[in-house]
């Protein structure tokens, strides 16, 4: 296990081998796909607070209680914006949904 793996379990890619070169040629869709997966995490982060604004007046109505399947769908977001995050910040080479599944 590597120092970054050890001080971060939670970012490690049981598929992902390492840094990996390109050429140019091969890193043009690469910044393309970050430049698309920036875009689609904006709009994750609209949906997130709208959640947000949701759960909270959800909360207010149920005396504290959250509604649970707002919370988990919110976690999936979440998720899916640390999985793409990873991806640009080329700490991975997998994709985010809707390239890969959405729980892998």
């Amino acid at each position: 296990m590597t120092e970054r793996e050890r001080q971060h379990p939670h970012l490690h890619d049981e598929d992902d081998e390492g840094p990996v070169e390109l050429s140019f040629p091969q890193l043009v869709p690469r910044l393309l796909w970050i430049v698309v997966i920036t875009m689609l995490i904006s709009v994750a982060q609209s949906i997130l607070f709208a959640v947000a604004m949701l759960q909270m007046l959800i909360m207010v109505v149920n005396r504290g209680r959250p509604n649970e399947e707002l919370g988990d769908f919110g976690s999936m977001v979440g998720a899916w914006v640390a999985k793409a995050a990873r991806y640009q910040s080329a700490a991975s080479e997998q994709k985010p949904w809707p390239w890969t599944p959405m729980g892998s």
